[in-house]
């Protein structure tokens, strides 16, 4: 199995956020490289000082805010300082959206271009959410 842990992130909701969060956290400090690749509906959670809830796409979602399970932020944030994770924004969608990279948390990283992430999606594991 490849240590190698690329995932693409595009949708805005809470279920789809967590599930991308936890894997990239769990990748991360169980010794995986994990590149997270943020686009579409994805990016604008990650502007500083957004704190908007991501709303649920069904019952689970709802379940996770009623148990206060973890935030899909502080588990991305985990996933870079715990482990060996980098968290890109798609160059796109930050174009389109008019922010820049200063506009983002700080554990993301710089923005890239989806074909810069898919050239080095290839031997790994992929996924998306």
């Amino acid at each position: 199995m490849s240590n190698k842990i690329s995932i693409m992130v595009i949708s805005g909701k809470r279920e789809q956020l967590q599930m991308a969060s936890m894997v990239a956290s769990v990748g991360a400090v169980s010794g995986s490289e994990v590149t997270v690749f943020l686009s579409m509906n994805a990016v604008e959670y990650f502007r500083k000082g957004n704190d908007s809830k991501a709303p649920a796409d069904g019952p689970m979602g709802t379940l996770m805010e009623e148990k206060n399970a973890p935030q899909f932020r502080e588990l991305f944030q985990q996933a870079v300082e715990l482990g060996d994770a980098k968290i890109y924004p798609c160059s796109m969608a930050i174009d389109i959206l008019g922010l820049k990279s200063e506009d983002l948390e700080e554990f993301v990283s710089e923005p890239l271009g989806l074909t810069k992430f898919l050239s080095g999606a290839d031997e790994g594991q992929v996924w998306s959410f």
